[in-house]
């Protein structure tokens, strides 16, 4: 099982560093900051809120091909040959532009739609939303990669990853809380 577990972690990596970018480059990047929604109501609210930015998606998606890439030097390299936790053969990562990108844009994609929907549930940005804050970007990741990745991704692996990336993204989370990283535990 550990064996799964290692694999189903290394595979996502690059949803996991795409949904990490938007607060890592959030003081270091000012440009960019313009709302995905261009600061839009429906019925009042938000259409997904002033957070969810331009610079976001775009790092996030650069974030994860930057780690598909680096999965690619390894897998072309044989870095992991013999070491069986780490064999996902079944995915080809050569193809590490279309791996990063549709890894990282459905990462921040799944992110927007749960957005949408604590903005039309009347959530405040940063509102706990449990369990859709930490698992809205690795489905939306999951579903975009999928057609890549259909031979790695069994229904088991898929349940791993959510149930890894469950508790990881408390775990991290509270950790950038108690540091002074981010302003929300969730």
């Amino acid at each position: 099982m550990l064996k799964i577990i290692i694999q189903c972690f290394y595979f996502i990596l690059p949803a996991y560093f795409a949904n990490m970018a938007p607060v890592i480059v959030k003081k270091l990047f000012k440009g960019l900051a313009f709302p995905i929604d261009f600061n839009k109501t429906l019925n009042n609210n938000p259409v997904l809120g002033k957070n969810k930015t331009f610079r976001g998606l775009i790092f996030g998606i650069l974030f994860a091909m930057v780690i598909a890439y680096l999965q690619y030097i390894l897998y072309k390299k044989n870095i992991f040959a013999g070491i069986s936790a780490i064999d996902i053969s079944a995915i080809d990562y050569s193809n590490w532009i279309l791996i990063g990108f549709l890894m990282g844009f459905g990462a921040i994609f799944g992110d927007l739609i749960k957005s949408f929907i604590k903005r039309r549930l009347r959530y405040n940005p940063g509102k706990p939303f449990v369990p859709f804050d930490q698992t809205d970007f690795i489905a939306g990741a999951l579903i975009f990669i999928y057609p890549l990745a259909k031979e790695f991704l069994t229904l088991e692996k898929i349940i791993i990853i959510l149930l890894i990336t469950f508790a990881l993204h408390i775990t991290v989370n509270h950790i950038a809380f108690y540091t002074g990283i981010r302003q929300e535990k969730w």
